[in-house]
């Protein structure tokens, strides 16, 4: 059905358009902007759904294809969706409408302009996923950190200047390269246009310098290990709504792109760089961890979680077994909920208290029952518990490396194990235990503005521990298929290898 996706990309653009006829001279004006934001993205949210009933699972090619002219007859603007990239544009669509919730009482000043940048950027954000076009990803890609940029900027904290000049420059210079990359591509192909670069056969010297320079990129946007500092403090800085989109869509694109780009067009040098990536992953998985453990800040310790469950998706994604690729696919779509979950659960006690320090809490249990379980139901989802959509992903991509090398699979467990020591660390100092602080002692519960985020939040992270297959049957023609292209493309370069031998 053509224009669907179109639909996705322009929609948001409208909201923000008609945003900017007011000004916030009234809370009328103000009320109003909120709503507009808000009904934008949840009408989205409806396109998406309406574009997923209408896609094929079972089907690995692109679908929902629509193309327009562009720059020229071989870039044109193409989009379309798989299995890899079907779930994200959903889980988008999905996670903007409790942005602008979590937003609606925290954000007084520049609340047009705010709700605008949330607006633009899931234009950009679903770009990304949607993009046919070499071009048109890049594009996507790197104007996404415009809107990011301003949103830790402008209604950041209070070192908000340094983290989006950190977070913009860190991204920006290896994208640098991938533009450089694009270029090569575009040179030896002939083509921007996705899909016929999938069936292209680069050359082997020419794949690894490919594959570096879209490494340099991807890296940094995951972030993996050890290109990950920008991460944590963008978090911190970042207001809560900027929090969720960060770890829940924004990290996501890094994985995407090592599955659409580097995995299927540069087979050679991803079987050659396989294990130093394994072991960029495993020093993620126990390292930032590790850090963890030994942090005071609750956004913090979220932030260096969230790189260590990044050292699982790249972990299982290099193994290219069918078990590690859907474990990795399914534990970013997951983290994409907890952890945006678990940032809008740090989010409710700030606006109460306005710190992130742990020590500031304790015995939120006697005070916030309603909190104290769904915080519990996301520490243990982001533990990996049975039963949660945590424990999904993780599985399956523990189960891919061990296929692939069981020491990698041996010491990345040991991530299990510690992601259980900090969580449940962080869940004992701010749930248990007694008020003895001021401050706590008359805090409220949940309003039904926060029932109302956290409460479908709760339900899927269940929903989807229990019952994996909606997700997994989404991406599994396509998981199945780059496996096999994957597979043929090295028994065919090592054909040759002996042919010349």
């Amino acid at each position: 059905m053509p224009g669907l996706l179109s639909g996705l990309l322009l929609l948001p653009l409208v909201g923000a358009a008609l945003i900017l006829l007011f000004r916030e001279e009234s809370e009328a004006n103000l009320r109003n902007i909120r709503f507009i934001a808000l009904w934008t993205t949840i009408i989205t949210f409806a396109l998406s759904l309406a574009a997923w009933s209408k896609f094929d699972p079972g089907s690995p090619s692109f679908q929902l294809v629509e193309s327009y002219p562009w720059i020229s007859d071989q870039i044109r603007f193409r989009l379309g969706v798989d299995g890899f990239s079907m779930p994200f544009v959903v889980l988008t669509a999905f996670l903007m409408p409790f942005c602008i919730l979590a937003s609606w009482e925290s954000i007084t000043k520049r609340v047009r302009e705010y709700m605008v940048c949330f607006l633009v950027l899931e234009t950009l954000m679903i770009g990304v996923f949607a993009a046919l076009d070499l071009i048109a990803f890049y594009v996507f890609f790197e104007a996404g950190l415009i809107p990011m940029f301003l949103i830790i900027g402008v209604w950041g904290g209070k070192r908000r200047i340094y983290a989006a000049f950190k977070f913009f420059l860190y991204t920006l210079l290896g994208s640098v390269l991938m533009l450089l990359a694009v270029l090569a591509m575009y040179w030896n192909a002939g083509t921007t246009d996705i899909a016929v670069l999938l069936k292209h056969q680069f050359p082997s010297s020419m794949q690894t310098w490919l594959w570096l320079a879209f490494f340099a990129s991807l890296a940094v946007k995951m972030p993996m290990w050890p290109v990950h500092t920008w991460l944590p403090d963008a978090h911190v800085e970042a207001p809560t709504a900027g929090s969720v989109i960060l770890a829940g869509i924004l990290l996501k694109m890094g994985g995407y792109g090592f599955i659409r780009f580097s995995l299927p067009m540069f087979p050679e040098a991803s079987a050659y760089f396989a294990p130093f990536v394994y072991a960029l992953s495993v020093i993620a998985i126990i390292y930032t961890s590790l850090v963890a453990m030994m942090q005071e800040d609750v956004k913090k310790l979220i932030a260096y979680s969230s790189v260590a469950h990044m050292g699982f998706v790249t972990m299982g994604l290099f193994t290219m077994t069918p078990q590690g690729v859907q474990g990795a696919m399914f534990q970013m779509v997951s983290h994409g909920i907890v952890s945006g979950a678990l940032f809008l659960c740090v989010g409710v006690v700030y606006d109460r208290l306005h710190t992130r320090e742990i020590a500031a809490y304790g015995g939120l249990v006697q005070r916030m029952p309603l909190y104290a379980v769904a915080f519990m139901v996301f520490t243990m989802a982001n533990v990996g518990l049975p039963g949660t959509s945590g424990f999904i992903g993780e599985f399956l991509t523990l189960l891919g490396a061990f296929r692939a090398n069981p020491w990698v699979a041996f010491f990345a467990t040991t991530g299990v194990i510690l992601s259980a020591c900090y969580a449940l660390w962080l869940y004992a100092r701010m749930i248990f235990g007694v008020i003895d602080k001021p401050a706590l002692t008359s805090i409220m519960d949940l309003n039904r503005r926060e029932q109302v985020i956290l409460a479908p939040l709760v339900v899927l992270t269940i929903y989807y521990g229990v019952r994996p297959g909606p997700i997994l049957d989404a991406f599994a023609a396509s998981t199945d298929h780059l496996v096999k292209s994957y597979q043929a493309a090295l028994a065919l370069t090592n054909t040759a290898l002996l042919t010349v031998q």
